[in-house]
């Protein structure tokens, strides 16, 4: 790989310890089929044991809607290379049920030869919720734009604060987003990913104190209020970045249970020897994680889901979706779905495939960090060639369920900015955005690359600031009009187009640095066509789709055309 985008998998020695865990003791890992059940489904559940002691049987113990012990049968074994020992398989079918009903059950493997059952997953409660929820209507039309509340538009007539360090706050304000809301509208999007703007000392706001209130120097609760109105009379939506796998350090709750050992809050939070030890997200003692399997956890998190959703927001980006279990999200998806059916709940899964299939059923799909490392490689790092992106594309696109969301985006607020990365070249910035906003699935931006906003340093680098590197603050009168224009034109053509969201998409043409295909839905015709060399190229397209597009060095062309 040529980042770390995938960090817990970037190498080839973490991508071995992780397929060892996987089939290593007892594993579950949430595998149901269909994964999504609905009323006429009995889903099959598939368990894996791989032991040095042999497993006599194998049950699931069903906990909710009624308790009752259900055999697993062994189905086969195999060689398990990895941890070098036999793995066996078992499966068996839960019961169909009424649409709505939750399901929850554990899964035990008994030893042959006596003593205790030893627990899937680590004792892990799996569920499931009964029916289809799909994502709304206006998700598959929407074209988001990602919003870092400090560093978009200090607003008010202010400039940014003086700063020395890019941890430092930069001073933007809700009042800013608001005054650029007409910007945001003209540019074509439609919805915006608020990062998080709770109280908590940092630039980012990932350190929650407080879920239920708005950071000061940010805003009042009246700003956003109005920002929320402001949004939606221009037809834009706004999604929360909602986080659920842990708090700041100085939230009351956690300060309460640091210094009493009898603290109501005790149990909020994951001690391994209380007070100096506790599990905090990535070992940042600032980001400790909370106890999302305690009641009250979840009922304090899910209020505050409550409270934003009622106050507007239009659905949920689910932030570190790999810290709490899937019994969490499925009683997430239960909590929200009857206060806002129509909410659009997508996860930052930066995982395999796999893992991002497994939350089917609890949201609606995944941030696509797949797609956006693929991105990177063939149109910045110009690693891999057109024929290796389109292989890639096309088994990517058919192995998610056509219901599964996969907002796609080329850079956020944890990664260098493609620019960057692609050597502050705007002519592949261009042609990776052609690319990403004629494929089907939803489009994010993160604010400043419409612009053509860069970075100094990159992350990890000899004095680099970390991942500040990449939230500089827009500069609001140094724009690159030439590449604002272009993702103008390329949302207001997503808008004015269906077919790009709903038609289906085959390749035309793949030549050693060229590349082109069409989305058609019978009616309406798209044809992309892309040059990812330093030499003018010529693609001429087979018919029914006759047309030659001539293309400069590192550059796309599109036309619509109609169907007889």
């Amino acid at each position: 790989m040529n980042e770390t985008i995938f960090g817990s998998l970037a190498t080839l020695e973490k991508q071995v310890a992780y397929l060892k865990g996987q089939t290593a003791g007892v594993r579950h890992l949430n595998r149901i089929d269909p994964i999504a059940p609905t009323a006429v489904s009995t889903p099959l559940l598939t368990v894996t044991t791989g032991l040095p002691r042999r497993i006599e049987r194998v049950e699931c113990v069903l906990l909710e809607p009624e308790t009752a012990v259900i055999p697993l049968q062994r189905t086969h074994i195999e060689w398990d290379i990895l941890n070098w020992r036999y793995r066996a398989t078992w499966q068996g079918h839960l019961p169909a049920r009424a649409e709505g009903t939750l399901v929850r059950y554990q899964i035990r493997a008994y030893p042959a030869h006596g003593g205790e059952a030893v627990l899937a997953d680590d004792g892990a409660t799996f569920s499931y919720l009964v029916g289809a929820w799909p994502a709304p209507d206006w998700a598959w039309e929407a074209i988001v734009y990602q919003v870092f509340p400090d560093r978009f538009n200090p607003g008010n007539g202010r400039s940014w604060n003086h700063t020395t360090h890019l941890r430092d706050i930069f001073g933007g304000t809700l009042r800013g987003i608001i005054e650029k809301l007409d910007y945001i509208a003209g540019m074509g999007f439609n919805a915006i990913w608020l990062n998080p703007f709770f109280p908590d000392l940092t630039h980012h706001g990932y350190h929650a104190t407080d879920h239920f209130s708005v950071n000061p120097r940010l805003g009042s609760m009246t700003d956003m209020e109005e920002l929320i109105k402001q949004a939606q009379r221009r037809g834009i939506r706004l999604l929360l970045d909602f986080v659920g796998n842990h708090v700041g350090s100085t939230h009351p709750y956690f300060q309460d249970a640091l210094a009493r050992r009898d603290s109501p809050y005790h149990d909020w939070f994951r001690w391994r020897h209380w007070p100096d030890d506790y599990v905090a997200y990535y070992e940042v003692k600032e980001l400790p994680e909370l106890n999302t399997e305690n009641p009250a956890v979840r009922d304090y998190l899910f209020r505050s889901v409550r409270f934003w959703l009622e106050k507007g927001f239009a659905g949920l980006r689910i932030d570190y979706t790999l810290g709490p279990s899937h019994d969490f999200w499925t009683a997430l998806r239960a909590f929200v779905r009857p206060i806002k059916p129509d909410a659009w709940l997508f996860g930052e899964t930066v995982h395999t495939p796999t893992t991002q299939i497994s939350y089917d059923g609890r949201f609606h799909g995944n941030l696509d960090f797949l797609l956006a490392q693929k991105l990177r490689d063939t149109f910045a790092f110009n690693t891999m060639s057109a024929a290796e992106f389109d292989a890639f594309l096309h088994l990517h696109e058919a192995y998610f369920p056509p219901h599964v969301t996969r907002p796609s985006f080329l850079d956020n607020h944890d990664m260098n900015r493609f620019l960057f990365i692609a050597g502050n070249d705007t002519r592949k910035l261009k042609l990776a955005a052609l690319c990403q906003f004629t494929l089907s699935q939803p489009p994010v931006v993160y604010n400043g690359t419409e612009i053509g906003l860069s970075q100094q340093r990159a992350i990890g680098a000899l004095g680099s600031h970390g991942m500040e590197e990449c939230r500089l603050p827009m500069p609001w009168d140094n724009q690159n009009e030439e590449v604002r224009e272009w993702f103008r034109q390329l949302a207001h053509l997503r808008r004015q187009h269906p077919v790009i969201r709903q038609g289906q998409r085959t390749t035309l043409h793949i030549g050693d640095a060229t590349y082109a295909y069409a989305v058609s839905d019978g009616a309406e015709t798209l044809l992309v066509a892309f040059n990812l060399s330093d030499t003018p190229q010529t693609i001429t397209l087979p018919a029914p789709y006759a047309h030659t597009f001539h293309l400069s060095p590192w550059s796309g062309d599109w036309r619509f055309m109609a169907l007889a």
